[in-house]
């Protein structure tokens, strides 16, 4: 990849507010951020961008965070994307089914701080060119 293209990310979130304060934090550290309000509507941007990482929420009134990441695994032009859930269902087995059942590729809980979200970033892009 061109270092002078920004790395895309894909934030499927139903908050207005979270995807600016994510698109604020990422696009301060070069990232170029695409937000979407919703489950079916993220589908199709990440069709039509090919990220190199999906930021998903898991609670969405038009489709579950979970119908999502199930959709972005069983189509071969998405499987390989990372996958990290941002969700404020905190508790530890949410936490070991997205980690552990699921297979994400990483899992934060709101709130989080800027730097964490960079850290698990950073971690999956490396996971993902080794």
């Amino acid at each position: 990849m061109d270092k002078n293209t920004p790395q895309k990310v894909v934030y499927i979130e139903d908050d207005p507010e979270m995807i600016d304060l994510v698109t604020l934090i990422l696009s301060r550290r070069g990232f170029e951020v695409k937000g979407a309000h919703g489950g079916r509507q993220g589908l199709d941007i990440v069709l039509q961008e090919s990220p190199c990482v999906v930021l998903l929420d898991l609670m969405m009134p038009d489709m579950d965070g979970w119908d999502v990441y199930h959709q972005l695994k069983a189509n071969p032009l998405t499987a390989s994307i990372p996958v990290i859930i941002i969700t404020a269902k905190a508790q530890a087995i949410d936490r070991v089914l997205g980690l552990h059942i699921a297979k994400v590729d990483d899992y934060i809980s709101k709130p989080f701080r800027p730097q964490e979200l960079l850290d698990s970033i950073d971690k999956v892009l490396r996971g993902n060119a080794a």
